[in-house]
């Protein structure tokens, strides 16, 4: 007995495009003739009908055939599931042009406008008074803030240039160094304390950001809070690190 397989109505195919280096998965019917499947196609790469030129590959990525014939159905050709119709732009649009984003006119709401509008966040926020619009809660903040900045220049006062010190990491392995640096900084706010490690087990060279707060090697510097320095008479350590 002969028996004769039948093609599903539906093929499942993966679109790709000269403009893109982005591939998509679409389902279509094998009975689109090639032109009207070019125009489907324009929705997902952008390019004109017209400027279109379109190759057929296999699942293992090798070239089967063109779909040069505009009014061939899609199923004439060999055409299954996981094969790649690859669209070649001809319209004279650059690679990535589609995916370049700074292009792209963006809509802009003046903080005039925007405060005007009563269904935003900010509006809700507001009428909630969450947040930044809870004047109690941004009070009690500012007082925690300023508690902790207190309690950081105390303990940074106990510390001077020069120490001998301890460094406690939290969750690691306590390190000694010298105390090179007391005060604020630009990179982050509160009082730190700038730590020149007896080894290289630190994060920079005493500079962050483009600012030099104190001279060290690189890998030896370091920046913490003054909670985790202790200060005495710590002699340096031989981590071995120097050994064959």
């Amino acid at each position: 007995m002969e028996v004769t397989g039948i093609s599903a109505p539906v093929v499942s195919v993966f679109i790709s495009s000269s403009l893109s280096t982005f591939r998509s998965k679409k389902r279509y019917s094998r009975s689109l003739t090639i032109a009207e499947l070019k125009c489907k196609l324009e929705l997902i790469v952008g390019t004109p009908a017209s400027c279109m030129e379109l190759e057929l590959y296999g699942a293992d990525d090798k070239l089967y055939t063109k779909l040069d014939q505009e009014d061939a159905l899609l199923g004439s050709y060999p055409v299954d599931d996981d094969c790649r119709i690859h669209v070649i732009d001809h319209s004279g649009t650059r690679l990535g042009e589609y995916e370049d984003v700074s292009k792209v006119e963006k809509f802009e709401l003046s903080k005039e406008a925007y405060d005007q509008k009563q269904n935003t966040l900010r509006s809700f926020l507001k009428r909630s008074k969450i947040g930044p619009y809870n004047e109690q809660q941004r009070e009690q903040q500012e007082v925690e803030a300023a508690q902790r900045l207190a309690e950081e220049k105390a303990q940074a006062s106990a510390i001077s240039v020069g120490s001998r010190c301890e460094v406690h990491p939290q969750g690691q392995t306590p390190r000694r160094g010298t105390v090179m640096y007391v005060g604020l900084t630009d990179f982050k706010p509160g009082y730190w304390i700038g730590i020149r490690y007896d080894e290289p087990l630190g994060k920079n060279d005493g500079s962050v950001n483009g600012r030099r707060y104190f001279e060290c090697q690189a890998k030896y510097g370091a920046f913490v809070k003054p909670s985790a320095v202790t200060v005495g008479d710590f002699p340096e350590e031989d981590y071995g690190l120097d050994e064959m």
